[in-house]
């Protein structure tokens, strides 16, 4: 099925020929939402943005292209309006063909992606030897969600974790460890994930302040780059014991992600230099070999070299980004590269992307995205950090999360005198903490910063999870009130749309396409988010005792169609979570 704007749209392009000839092909009619539901449900602006072109006022203009216009068997007849607006409302019958025809569909009558291409997300990248942050949290959730809305448009999506597991943090830590703790290079999981984070902090301690000690790092960062097998199988060890404890966070998070990180580019790195000096962009500065593309300039105003091998022949995060680069688009053929890190990074993205392209690297067909976002905030509006001003690990803010939610589910459950089992309660706090965690950065533009507040994302009113949740299990509520199996409702049901809050949430509920097809370009997932709360907001209108509509008492054929109705917003609402990464619970 089309959406319903994109066959609007099609008529409009039709018309625009029909009235003015072939010159005005692929012209936008410039159609959007109408913004007041009383003009209708859509507005097309072209007439006042073809004024001048055609020398006519934008209101001769939109009759013209009234005359020429084909909506009938979407629309009722199209309205002129002010200085040339024309207002386009969506006929009962269209709204109840469209419900009923998307009803048996298990993906609600969207359509996957004309052109599916292998496109790679790369997300989350938490270093080796270091535990997960709430820097990380971003990155992962965001990540997460723009794979799974391009999953489910059918594209080859390769999810990758560039974790930084390579470089002269090892040599540092290895070089510590033999000291003080040698059982770690040789034994399997000798320290937890906490112990190693504290040796590695004194590592960077000993690092700082002792020369003899940097240069035996020094020499272990050349014993792992030259393949010794004790600094080889000690480097193993502790990326297996980091594996291990972001594995946790992932299961946790219920988030898929394929491990590639920088030691895997490692052996392509002096290709890079190779070729960039081959194609001429390489320049020597002060020893080091470097590559200067216009735009980058440092604090004194001065031009900024991208830095590809240090003047002591090391390579750095520059040079496998520009090693992965090439790999992502020579062997895994991605068609478009999706870089998902704070909005801090954005200069060292655009420098090294900038200079790919200027190597000749980058194919036009070939798409590349920095994702960026914001902080996370604390609620006095700085970084969040614990009370002691330290970074907090993941593990303890979803922890902390699931807590929270089931003390309020606890005092929810004596209040309304309900009996649950342990297992219930456990799977309602573990989805809802989880879930509000998730929804509180997800409902946010990405762009801005977010300040961080328990209290606000465990809410059960307003734009969070909760919210979401609760009404998905009401409508379960239903099913199971009225004994009614959903699933049998849809071989004979027919949508019948009388009420004006049924009205509502059908137009409401045939828009899930355009969003998902805004997201899948724009990879801003709080667009969804946002749909996802207006639809809930519909649902409630429509439900609702003393405003809405009745449901189990109503009489046949209404019936039937407002439990149809009742479906298809469980279907959407739990379809739309799905591309968060957010489960539904049947009961809350």
């Amino acid at each position: 099925m089309n959406a319903t704007q994109e066959q609007l749209k099609l008529k409009f392009e039709q018309a625009l020929v029909a009235a003015f000839g072939p010159d005005l092909a692929g012209v936008d009619p410039i159609l959007v939402a109408a913004s007041n539901p009383k003009f209708g449900d859509y507005q097309a602006n072209v007439a006042l943005s073809l004024s001048k072109k055609l020398g006519k006022q934008p209101r001769a203009i939109a009759s013209t292209i009234v005359e020429k216009l084909d909506v009938s068997e979407i629309c009722e007849p199209p309205e002129i309006a002010g200085p040339g607006f024309i207002n386009l409302k969506l006929k009962t019958a269209y709204l109840e063909a469209q419900l009923n025809a998307i009803q048996a569909d298990p993906r609600l009558g969207i359509p996957t992606a004309k052109t599916p291409q292998r496109e790679i997300v790369d997300f989350s990248s938490p270093n080796i030897a270091k535990e997960m942050h709430v820097g990380h949290l971003r990155s992962t959730i965001i990540g997460d969600s723009i794979a799974r809305v391009l999953e489910f448009q059918g594209h080859d999506v390769l999810r990758l974790n560039h974790v930084g597991d390579w470089g002269t943090q090892f040599g540092m830590l290895i070089a510590y460890l033999r000291e003080v703790y040698p059982e770690a290079l040789t034994t399997a999981n000798a320290l937890d994930i906490g112990d190693l984070v504290t040796f590695y902090r004194k590592a960077k301690q000993r690092f700082d302040a002792d020369e003899a000690f940097q240069e035996t790092a020094r020499q272990e960062v050349v014993r792992l780059q030259a393949g010794a097998e004790d600094t080889l199988h000690a480097w193993k060890l502790l990326c297996e014991q980091s594996r291990q404890e972001f594995q946790i966070i992932y299961d946790l998070l219920d988030v898929r992600v394929i491990e590639r990180g920088e030691s895997f580019y490692n052996p392509l790195l002096p290709g890079v230099v190779e070729d960039l000096e081959k194609s001429g962009l390489l320049v020597e500065n002060q020893g080091a070999k470097c590559v200067f593309v216009e735009g980058f300039t440092n604090r004194e105003g001065e031009p900024l070299p991208l830095i590809v091998q240090k003047s002591d022949g090391g390579y750095n995060y520059a040079t496998t980004d520009l090693a992965a680069l090439r790999y992502r688009i020579q062997q895994d053929e991605a068609k478009r590269i999706i870089y998902v890190t704070d909005a801090g990074q954005a200069n060292h993205f655009a420098q090294f992307i900038k200079v790919a392209r200027k190597a000749g690297w980058v194919p036009d067909d070939v798409e590349l995205v920095h994702v960026t976002f914001g902080l996370v905030l604390g609620e006095d509006g700085k970084k969040f950090k614990t009370r002691s001003g330290d970074t907090v690990r993941l593990r303890d803010l979803l922890d902390e999360a699931i807590a929270r939610a089931r003390t309020d589910l606890k005092a929810r459950l004596q209040e309304e005198e309900r009996q649950e089992a342990e297992e219930f309660i456990n799977k309602v706090a573990e989805v809802v903490g989880i879930s509000a965690v998730k929804y509180a950065d997800l409902s946010q533009n990405r762009t801005s910063n977010y300040i961080f507040s328990y209290d606000k994302m465990l809410d059960l009113k307003g734009n969070t999870a909760p919210y979401m949740l609760y009404a998905y299990a009401r409508i379960q509520g239903i099913s199971r009130k009225g004994d009614i199996n959903f699933k049998e409702l849809a071989d004979n049901a027919k949508v019948l749309l009388q009420h004006e809050t049924e009205l509502a949430l059908a137009k409401y509920l045939l828009q899930l396409d355009e969003v998902i097809n805004t997201v899948e370009q724009d990879l801003l997932p709080h667009r969804l988010c946002e749909y996802l709360y207006e639809l809930s907001k519909k649902f409630n209108q429509f439900y609702d005792r003393d405003r809405g509509v009745q449901v189990l008492n109503a009489e046949e054929p209404l019936r039937t169609s407002r439990l149809v109705l009742c479906d298809l917003t469980a279907r959407t609402l739990k379809l739309g979570l799905s591309l968060l990464g957010i489960q539904v619970l049947e009961r809350m």
